[in-house]
C-alpha cells in the first residue's frame, strides 16, 4: 500500500523548479490509460514537436508568447510524457499556464471508460491552489483548501486527506488542533495516492515532453456566480447569485438609494398653501 505523505514531498519547498512554477502558475495533470497524443488531441493542441526537459517546455512557452500580440490570449504550450503508475502507464502534461491545465470536459471525457484524472494547479500571482479529481466521465473531488471540498463525493478522499496530513476531524471539517502542513506538498502525495506516480524534480527536468499549442478557449456564457471563501479556521462564507439578480442590481441599488420622499401633514394646510 502506498504511505506516501506530505513530508515526503518537503523538497519541493526548496525546489527551484516549484518555485517558478508557483510564480508562473502551472497545472500538472495526470491521465490514466491515455497516450500522450491522444491527451494533446482531446485538448485540442496543435502538434509542435518535442523538447527535452522543463527547460525546453519553458523556452518553447516563452517562445510562443514572444509571438503573441494580445495579452489576453490564454493560449499555452503544454508538454506531455508517459510515465508508470498504478494500473498501468499515465500521461503527465505540464504547462506553464496560469493554472489553466486539463479540466471541465475535457477532462471529462478522457476519464470515460473507468479512466481517472489528477489535477493540481497554482495560478501565480496572488495564487490560488486548485486540486481536481475526475473518475469515470465525473468531477468527483474539487477544492482549494481540503476542509472546503466539491464534486459528486466531496467527502469519499477525507480518509486519503486525512492520511497525508491535512488537519482535518473525521468529518472532514478543519481541526485546529491537528499540525498543518505545506498544502502543495500534501496535495502532490495526495496524487500519488491517486495515480501511483511519484513526483520528482528529475522526472519533470529529465522527460522528454511532446509538445502542444493549446488554443485560447472562448468565454464562456455565465448564468451566475458564487462566492465561496473559507478562512484558515474553517469558518466559510458562501452566497449564489443568477444572472437575473445580478442583472438588476444596479436598478434595485438606484432605487433603494434614492427612494420616494413622501411629506405627510398631520394637521390641515393654512388657507392659501399649494400643496406640493
Amino acid at each position: 500500500m502506498n504511505s506516501v505523505t506530505a513530508h515526503d514531498y518537503a523538497w519541493i519547498r526548496t525546489s527551484p523548479f516549484f518555485r517558478q512554477a508557483r510564480q508562473m502558475g502551472y497545472a500538472l495533470t495526470l491521465v490514466q490509460g491515455r497516450g500522450p497524443d491522444e491527451v494533446l488531441r482531446a485538448m485540442q493542441a496543435d502538434p509542435r514537436g518535442t523538447a527535452e526537459g522543463t527547460a525546453g517546455l519553458d523556452e518553447a512557452n516563452d517562445a510562443h508568447r514572444d509571438e503573441v500580440d494580445d495579452y489576453s490570449d490564454q493560449s499555452y504550450i503544454a508538454g506531455a510524457f508517459s510515465t508508470p503508475g498504478e494500473h498501468g502507464d499515465w500521461t503527465l502534461v505540464l504547462g506553464f499556464d496560469g493554472g489553466l491545465g486539463v479540466e471541465g470536459t475535457c477532462a471529462e471525457a478522457l476519464s470515460q471508460g473507468g479512466g481517472r484524472v489528477v489535477a493540481h494547479s497554482t495560478n501565480g500571482g496572488k495564487p490560488i491552489h486548485l486540486f481536481h479529481w475526475y473518475e469515470d466521465g465525473e468531477l468527483r473531488t474539487t477544492f482549494e483548501g481540503a476542509w472546503a471540498r466539491d464534486g459528486s463525493g466531496p467527502d469519499e478522499l477525507v480518509p486519503l486527506l486525512r492520511e497525508v496530513g491535512f488537519p482535518l476531524n473525521p468529518e472532514g471539517e478543519y481541526d485546529e488542533s491537528a499540525p498543518d502542513i505545506d498544502g502543495k506538498a500534501g496535495v502532490l502525495a495526495l496524487a500519488e495516492r491517486l495515480t501511483g506516480v511519484r513526483i520528482t524534480e528529475s522526472l519533470l527536468r529529465e522527460a522528454t515532453y511532446q509538445l502542444g499549442l493549446v488554443p485560447d478557449q472562448p468565454a464562456e456564457e455565465w448564468t451566475g456566480l458564487v462566492v465561496d471563501i473559507t478562512d484558515a479556521h474553517g469558518r466559510r462564507l458562501y452566497r449564489e447569485w443568477t444572472y437575473e439578480e445580478i442583472a438588476s442590481m444596479p436598478a434595485r441599488t438606484l432605487a433603494e438609494a434614492n427612494p420616494p420622499v413622501t411629506i405627510a401633514y398631520d394637521e390641515p394646510l393654512p388657507p392659501g398653501s399649494a400643496e406640493r
